[in-house]
């Protein structure tokens, strides 16, 4: 048996988006559940539109989300003598020829063909054309006629198309350039690509690229047509259903397990599973069950995986991760609380790292202001009491931990006739500045006693003025 040989071929145009990224994923787990070899090329004939900066932000996302490959990247770019050598050859072979007709000329014949009803194709002017040697050309495949170009699509099946519906595709620009389906026909085939695995937006392009293959006496390779993501309004995902691109994600506080597997779970299923490790994903992967309908990308359910794994999380780990989304806030963790202390305290309520660099920074950064609203819901005659017992007794109490903490101020409440709510809340505005925060005695245990206790008094002086 053939091994298996994927690959992935981005055009350097803008950054990694998420159906892109989705792709890659597919090829990648083909790959490694195979023993395959993943390829990386990087399309960049596109001289205008591609960008250094797109390649830098392509390899960065396929980086970050774990997506090693075997073999590049490669770049088009390099292989211009190449493909220039398989048109030369297409030419003396006659599966090719020259075309002089203009711009003009292309289209009256288009426009006439669309008055009388017929499909806008090329009509084949210059097939046996000798005339006009010197004048400008393109060169183009010289299609087979009659009958049809079929394929069995791993994803959606046979899928066939008459010959009649391919014209002669121009394969050579006047400047000299190769065109797309060319160039990705040549690449596939010398880099022995065995299964293609893309976005369905490509299938009117695989007849004219099997057509290319025959005719150059290529191996053709299986096809599979991964169906496109669509937004919750069921238009193709875009910018304006929020961010695309896979460091857009980075930077919101999305870790890659998550993203990776909300990603193979877009249009690819087994049984009613939803959380899978990047090993469980390889073994079970199979790009037959892969869905035919297009999937819609819905972000609640992201944010679901993306809490689950920072809920389950190596605090160590999420604490290196969450450095930078602190320092975006001028947040320095060089002094204050341990960060995974902080990270522990915070990973069953998060969903997100930003959201959880939102709720570490008063962990750094004292209060300088406090929930007045909230406050105000307490005689300030017992919040000025209560704030000194409980400064008094925590500096005294000798506890050490989260419990002995929360053990402490039910004491404090039964030997002062308080409920706990006139202690809790009012201390956790005391610590935080807000009644959104950790538990009262998770807060203690990382800020420690001496840094609550100032903080306690400050807040007391805060009420009394």
């Amino acid at each position: 048996m053939t091994a298996i040989r994927v690959r992935f071929a981005p055009s350097p145009t803008g950054y990694l988006h998420v159906g892109g990224a989705r792709t890659a994923l597919f090829n990648w787990l083909l790959a490694r559940k195979t023993g395959g070899t993943f390829i990386l090329r990087i399309e960049d004939t596109d001289v205008e539109r591609s960008t250094k900066e797109s390649v830098d932000a392509i390899l960065q996302g396929m980086e970050w989300l774990g997506l090693d490959w075997d073999e590049g990247p490669y770049y088009q770019s390099d292989n211009f003598n190449l493909y220039k050598e398989y048109v030369q050859k297409m030419l003396d072979a006659g599966t090719a020829y020259r075309c002089c007709c203009t711009a003009e000329e292309l289209n009256r014949k288009r426009d006439l063909a669309m008055q009388e009803g017929r499909k806008p194709k090329y009509d084949g002017t210059c097939r046996e054309r000798i005339d006009q040697p010197d004048a400008p050309y393109v060169v183009r495949f010289r299609a087979p006629q009659g009958g049809e170009v079929a394929f069995d699509d791993l994803i959606k099946g046979r899928i066939a198309f008459p010959a009649e519906e391919l014209d002669d595709l121009i394969i050579q620009r006047t400047d000299g350039t190769p065109t797309y389906n060319f160039c990705v026909v040549i690449d596939d085939a010398v880099m022995r690509i065995t299964t293609v695995i893309r976005g369905d937006d490509h299938v009117n392009n695989t007849p004219r690229q099997i057509q290319l293959y025959q005719a150059l006496g290529f191996a053709v390779p299986q096809f599979a047509h991964v169906p496109m993501i669509l937004g919750s309004d069921k238009a193709r995902l875009s910018k304006r259903h929020g961010a695309t691109s896979v460091i857009a994600y980075r930077d919101m506080g999305y870790l890659p397990e998550a993203l990776m597997n909300y990603l193979v779970r877009l249009g690819w299923s087994h049984g009613d599973d939803e959380i899978f490790s990047r090993e469980e994903m390889v073994r079970l992967f199979d790009i037959g069950n892969v869905g035919r309908s297009a999937s819609v990308f819905n972000p609640d359910k992201l944010n679901w995986l993306n809490a689950h794994y920072i809920k389950t999380g190596d605090p160590e780990r999420l604490a290196d991760l969450l450095l930078p989304h602190l320092s975006s806030r001028n947040v320095s963790t060089l002094s204050g609380p341990a960060l995974m202390d902080v990270v522990k305290s915070l990973q069953e309520r998060a969903q997100t790292l930003e959201e959880m660099a939102d709720r570490a920074v008063f962990y750094y950064n004292a209060p300088v202001s406090y929930d007045e609203a909230a406050l105000t819901k307490f005689d300030k005659a017992h919040l000025a009491t209560m704030y000194a017992v409980v400064a008094e007794r925590l500096l005294s109490s000798g506890a050490a931990n989260a419990a002995d903490f929360d053990q402490l101020f039910k004491d404090i409440c039964t030997e002062n006739s308080w409920k706990m709510p006139q202690v809790g809340q009012p201390l956790r505005i005391a610590l935080s500045g807000g009644t959104q925060a950790p538990g009262i005695g998770e807060i203690i245990h990382v800020l420690g006693v001496e840094e609550a206790v100032r903080r306690i008094n400050a807040t007391r002086e805060f009420v009394a003025a």
